[in-house]
């Protein structure tokens, strides 16, 4: 968007008339003389001298459509407030199409984008050919949201002028926009081509590429941008979201911060601040920059969004839940949005199941909504062939599912060798070795960063997928509205999330019978597959760590510890672990978690306690740990306690496994009873409390026996890895079994056709 440029004053002497207030269709002339002046100086880029012409002129000849015009696009190439300006222009000259131009231009910056439009098809209106109102047509429709014709309106500048670099830019980001990403790589770089010196230009394609997921090439395209530019501070801002992306919310940090010192009121660079600093544990300060975010754009719906992520970490759930709901009315289409208030409400004890099924049903009709799904598939309907199997996830990586998931496929690949085989679709754009691990399993692995719903749904059709699993439910990178496009003939959901998807077009969620009883399955949109032992099995933790003696032995006290996640802990699990230590005398509480790097939260942790008459010394609070060294603070707690009604997975494991025996409150439904399900397996039913009550009674006699805990604590690793947790060929099998149980309904629905 650029104002034009005058390269001679019309040939033609308007005729004279009044000194007097411009107003539309009274103009005043001009000398040739004085035009060529004002003419020159802006050609000359010396906007301070012809302000101070024009201001000049202007006094004596206020009707003056030229002054008005030339000095609207001189405060336009400053990025000054021209809209006044052009419009008294406008008003003399209303045919002028440079005039409509360069006012369309103005309403575009102040955001009036119909008015815009209408200004920019005034100047093509007289002149069809005029690729630079093309080009701002596009613009002023990509910021409408209208991406098809933005694209349109690019092409048609492009067919007038077809080394137009700008246009080339605003096309490569409209099909970005459009999720072509391929085609705005390559448009960009024909842009580049062409004037490899704009630093727009490589920024934006530095935007594609790192849509694309490739993060490497994003952060050498913003680089050379801010060579080109040192000043750039969208350059500076989008090469901090590539290196947050890559893993590098520190380095990001200074980007971001950068590109506030160039522009203070850039509100996505406070925003994307927040995330990094939230990343890095730095909750207050993230708090800090989404509400600066917020102060200048209230309206900025990722802003609301995120600062919700950063209070449900917090464990300010309610005021986390009110923030998403304020997203959702500014963009009532963010399914993200829609996940994150759904994963918010899992943590409140007061919340029903069947509201949230209420809310997930919601969110499916949206994915209905957005999907045009497949009613037709290639896959042969034949129960006993080999089953191509699609895992779709943003966790195959370092994180709880990958950790799960992995020794699961290798069994499979064992187990089911020529009876199944398996194709991945990761969603995040980072891998690890454990990556690397899960991939070796996989005959096909396509990558989902940048593929639209539609492209994703396509490649997943296209690869004739049998059963595709979401292993995501509503947490970060999931793909669920992909799913609605059905573009596998069974479809199910397993480990990721403890709730039902919502969308109708997964047809089962994988479950056993101790986690998920069948009173509850009328709560979930998908139909439940009921493993016959425990739907989950862990592998192995790699980092050498052994169990190590019971630590009252030689404190005199009982340790009681929770390695959960904050959110998980609130006011009803407080007061309950508070009555624990009320009735353990000189007993410790333990918590470690990533929050408790915070002094405010710590203190906030105290003073909760306090409320229920626990001493701060009582309470041992700890960051978490680096991985090498994550298991190792068990060696300090005698019995872990498990949060409601979101009790721990990973962690309830990790605590058996270092021999440290978990207490649970048994809860009516699938999420609240995941304590049940892993200590029945691990054949600890003496830890599964029935209500409150049961759970302190519970506390106080296995604390006071403390020969008990010695012995379980020597012997707890060696039980658990012969339990059906850790027995990953056992559970293959039942897996398999599942799987060909899904598949053989689905070719008898094809019979029955």
């Amino acid at each position: 968007m650029k104002p034009v440029r005058f390269r001679r004053p019309p040939s033609r002497q308007l005729a004279a008339g009044a000194r007097k207030p411009a107003t539309a269709g009274h103009a005043e002339p001009l000398s040739p003389g004085a035009q060529q002046e004002l003419v020159a100086l802006f050609n000359a880029g010396h906007y301070s001298d012809l302000e101070d012409h024009a201001g000049r002129l202007l006094a004596q000849h206020p009707g003056s459509g030229f002054a008005w015009k030339v000095l609207g696009a001189a405060l336009l190439s400053q990025g000054k407030d021209a809209l006044h300006t052009l419009q008294q222009a406008a008003g003399l000259l209303p045919g002028d199409v440079e005039t409509q131009n360069n006012l369309g231009n103005a309403l575009l910056s102040a955001g009036r984008l119909d008015e815009a439009v209408a200004s920019y098809l005034r100047a093509l209106a007289a002149r069809p050919d005029y690729a630079e109102a093309h080009n701002n047509l596009g613009s002023a429709q990509r910021s409408l949201g209208q991406l098809d014709a933005a694209v349109a309106s690019f092409r048609r500048a492009l067919a007038i002028k077809p080394e137009y670099a700008d246009a080339l830019t605003n096309l490569g980001n409209a099909l970005k926009d459009q999720g072509q990403l391929d085609a705005a790589v390559t448009t960009l770089l024909r842009a580049i081509e062409l004037k490899p010196n704009s630093a727009k230009a490589h920024c934006n394609l530095g935007s594609a590429l790192n849509a694309l997921g490739q993060a490497d090439g994003a952060i050498a395209s913003y680089r050379r941008a801010l060579e080109l530019n040192p000043d750039f501070a969208e350059a500076h801002h989008n090469l901090g979201v590539s290196l947050y992306e890559h893993g590098q919310p520190d380095v990001a940090i200074a980007s971001y911060r950068r590109a506030l010192e160039l522009r203070p009121a850039y509100a996505n660079a406070h925003a994307n601040l927040g995330n990094a600093l939230g990343d890095l544990g730095r909750f207050d300060e993230a708090v800090s920059s989404y509400q600066q975010a917020l102060e200048i754009r209230p309206d900025h719906a990722e802003a609301h969004n995120n600062l919700g992520n950063v209070l449900k970490d917090l464990g300010q759930l309610d005021a986390a839940v009110a923030s998403y709901r304020r997203a959702l009315e500014l963009k009532p289409e963010s399914f993200v949005t829609h996940s994150n208030l759904l994963f918010a409400l899992s943590f409140q004890s007061g919340q029903h199941v069947e509201s949230r099924l209420s809310a997930a049903r919601l969110y499916g009709s949206q994915a209905a909504l957005s999907a045009r799904p497949y009613a037709q598939w290639d896959n042969v309907p034949d129960p006993d062939r080999c089953l191509r199997v699609g895992w779709v996830s943003g966790d195959m990586r370092y994180h709880p599912v990958g950790h799960f998931i992995v020794g699961v496929l290798s069994a499979l690949g064992s187990v089911a060798a020529g009876r199944l085989e398996f194709f991945g679709y990761p969603t995040h754009p980072r891998g690890d070795e454990l990556t690397d691990r899960i991939r070796a399993c996989c005959t096909g692995w396509h990558s989902a960063i940048g593929l639209s719903d539609e492209r994703l749904a396509r490649q997943i059709h296209d690869d004739g997928i049998d059963i595709l699993i979401d292993l995501t439910g509503h947490t970060a990178g999931n793909r669920l509205p992909m799913f609605a496009w059905k573009p596998a003939p069974v479809q199910a959901t397993w480990l990721g999330y403890l709730g039902t998807t919502g969308v109708a077009a997964i047809d089962y969620l994988i479950a056993d019978a101790w986690t998920l009883p069948q009173s509850d399955a009328v709560n979930f949109s998908e139909r439940i597959c009921y493993l016959p032992e425990s739907y989950v099995c862990f592998t192995p933790p790699a980092v050498d760590m052994p169990v190590s003696p019971l630590p009252a032995i030689h404190n005199g006290h009982v340790t009681f510890g929770s390695f959960n996640n904050l959110t998980k802990m609130n006011d009803a699990v407080v007061e309950l672990w508070a009555r624990v230590l009320g009735a353990v005398p000189n007993s410790r509480l333990l918590l470690k978690a990533k929050q408790l790097r915070e002094e405010s939260v710590r203190q906030s942790v105290a003073d909760r306690f306090a409320r229920h008459g626990v001493a701060a010394g009582r309470l041992i609070l700890k960051p978490q740990a680096p991985r090498s060294q994550y298991l190792a603070p068990y060696a300090e707690v005698d019995i872990a306690l498990d949060p409601f009604p979101y009790p721990g997975i990973t962690t309830t494991v990790e605590s058996l496994w270092m021999g440290v025996p978990v207490l649970t409150l048994a809860g009516t439904h699938f999420q609240s009873r995941q304590g049940v399900g892993l200590l029945t397996n691990a054949g600890l039913p003496d830890w599964i409390a029935v209500d409150a009550d049961d759970y302190v009674a519970r506390a106080v006699r296995h604390a006071a026996d403390r020969q008990a805990l010695t012995a379980l604590r020597q012997g707890l690793r060696q039980a658990l890895l012969a339990s059906p947790i850790f027995d990953a060929p056992r559970f293959a099998s039942h897996f398999e079994t599942a799987l060909r149980g899904m598949w053989t309904k689905w070719c008898d629905s094809r019979r029955g056709n």
